[in-house]
């Protein structure tokens, strides 16, 4: 498995500069293209399973944190809070804060539960120099993150079915995890008091049917959880995403609902994350995939290569016509040296004299198998529908 750092500075997906700092990685646009494609695709994936979608600033004042508990147990990693106009404003560290303050923004119903709220958004970690790397490990994190707000006996199946959430973009991103692992409570002062029991049964229960690991002292400090591991081409570990169950923060911020009844009531969080972070994710990606990524995921996904100048016209025709398909003259070097060029690209299509005169393309696939040669627009539509996001 190669290096995703090598590659994707070879690849020109991503960079580094010394006056932006360490661990802030600047997206160049192919990388870019490859961010956003994923970002939609767990937005459409969101969508389509009942989440609604948010958007929360990456500032906080200080009692915010205190009031959720991660200044007294998670300040080692946060950075250190800024004076401004009388306030203490940090950076924050995780999202879930600002959807407990949406989520009590208003009166809520038990009729609108499980309320599933999603958001990819900026958080900002305080991590050591030495443990910093590429994509993997980063300090500005744009976090696949959501909440889902539901009553206790709703609480099983949508953890289960966040997990299900998970494989199934596994499968259309083609990642396989290292190994599931149920992340428990250690010793110390680490976590807060709560029903440590109640929530790891549950996630006990929704990994019923799969291998799993349980290892002490890595919960959340509000809560246990699943942690879907994946590993690097060096074989090194880290955790990609995450279900975790919790009763600590609805009762911080008051959270209730209305129930059935007509008394108020207090919610469960269910925190999930299909693809954890962006960058981990597309770090994940490029070594997983060499760079030859899905079709739709592909920076570039047709590459037209007119053998002569004389076919650079009709190669300019068929690039307008393209639409949503991400296309690309090469004209330039010999025909073979283009032709290796682009060998991560889904999709090439040489361009001689038979395909102008015919008005056809004839398309290469990645593998080396050949396409049989057929109209511009049909071939176009062809890819087209190949290429779609899953």
């Amino acid at each position: 498995m190669p290096d995703h750092r090598k590659l994707g500075r070879e690849l020109g997906l991503f960079g580094t500069d010394p006056l932006i700092g360490a661990g802030l990685p600047y997206w160049l646009p192919d990388g870019a293209i490859v961010r956003h494609s994923l970002e939609e695709y767990v937005r459409n994936l969101e969508r389509r399973a009942g989440y609604q979608h948010v958007h929360s600033p990456v500032l906080g004042k200080r009692e915010l944190y205190e009031i959720s508990g991660h200044w007294s147990h998670y300040r080692d990693e946060m950075y250190p809070p800024m004076d401004v106009g009388g306030e203490q404003l940090v950076l924050r560290p995780s999202l879930c804060p600002h959807h407990a303050l949406i989520y009590r923004s208003r009166g809520r119903s038990y009729r609108e539960l499980p309320l599933r709220m999603a958001e990819i958004g900026g958080m900002y970690r305080s991590e050591l120099s030495g443990v910093l790397g590429g994509l993997s490990r980063v300090r500005a994190i744009q976090l696949n993150d959501a909440h889902v707000f539901c009553t206790l006996d709703q609480v099983e199946a949508e953890a289960a079915a966040a997990l299900a959430l998970i494989r199934r973009a596994y499968d259309a991103l083609g990642i396989s995890p290292a190994r599931y692992r149920l992340s428990l409570p250690g010793p110390g002062g680490k976590y807060v008091p709560g029903n440590w029991a109640g929530a790891v049964e549950i996630l006990r229960s929704v990994l019923d049917d799969l291998p799993y690991d349980a290892a002490e002292g890595e919960a959340a400090f509000y809560g246990p959880k699943i942690d879907v591991q994946i590993a690097d081409g060096a074989g090194r570990e880290s955790t990609l995403s995450t279900v975790q169950v919790d009763f600590h923060q609805p009762a911080r911020f008051g959270l209730e609902y209305v129930g059935a009844d007509g008394a108020k009531h207090r919610p469960v969080m269910v925190h999930r994350s299909i693809i954890g972070s962006v960058e981990r994710a597309v770090a994940q990606l490029i070594e997983v995939h060499g760079g030859a990524f899905p079709a739709w995921l592909a920076p570039v996904q047709l590459r037209l290569l007119p053998v002569s100048a004389v076919e650079v016209p009709y190669a300019r025709e068929v690039l307008e016509r393209c639409g949503d398909v991400r296309a690309e003259i090469a004209s330039e070097g010999s025909l073979g040296a283009r032709i290796r060029d682009g060998r991560l690209v889904p999709y090439q299509a040489v361009i001689g004299p038979a395909e102008v005169a015919a008005g056809q393309l004839s398309v290469r696939l990645r593998d080396g198998r050949r396409l049989d040669a057929a109209g511009a627009e049909e071939m176009l539509a062809r890819i087209g529908a190949e290429v779609r996001r899953p």
